[in-house]
């Protein structure tokens, strides 16, 4: 009964803190600038775009995923394969903190995607840290954090 309780609260809690995510309001033009590259690089990433994206991630960037996780090279040539086909990121919401030269950009996003063969959708907090460098904002990691919150994407969307 305890291990339910303690099962249930972490689940409120969970989806109390996902959906308290809200896009920036009134965001600076930089801000702006970094949610717009965000929707850039998932139209990329879906479109296998790996040129623009090899240009974009910084050659030390770092991917994590729910089944590992690799860096630049891996990640351009698991786009390249389709080994993950980033087929569409329905976008909820996205929130910026800039630090000096480091952005970091939160999504909160349901992604539909195929997967060794399968198509799946899976609604993921991802977190991005760009890095700005010669005046170019450069991606230097995107790690997706599973959420225990339902997916919100309807067949409409896809």
């Amino acid at each position: 009964m305890k291990l339910t309780m303690l099962g249930f609260c972490f689940l409120f809690a969970a989806v109390q803190y996902s959906t308290a995510q809200q896009t920036t309001s009134n965001p600076s033009a930089t801000e702006q600038e970094l949610i717009n590259l965000s929707k850039q690089k998932w139209g990329w990433m879906s479109d296998k775009n790996t040129d623009t994206l090899d240009s974009l991630f910084h050659a030390k960037s770092m991917f994590v995923h729910m089944g590992g996780s690799w860096g630049k090279e891996q990640e351009i040539n698991v786009i390249k394969t389709g080994a993950i086909w980033y087929k569409k990121a329905e976008v909820y919401s996205a929130s910026v903190n800039i630090i000096g030269n480091t952005a970091i950009l939160l999504n909160d996003i349901d992604l539909l995607a195929v997967v060794g063969g399968n198509e799946v959708i899976n609604p993921f907090m991802v977190t991005e840290v760009y890095i700005k460098e010669d005046g170019k904002w450069k991606m230097g990691s995107l790690p997706f954090s599973r959420l225990v919150r339902p997916v919100k994407m309807t067949s409409n969307n896809k």
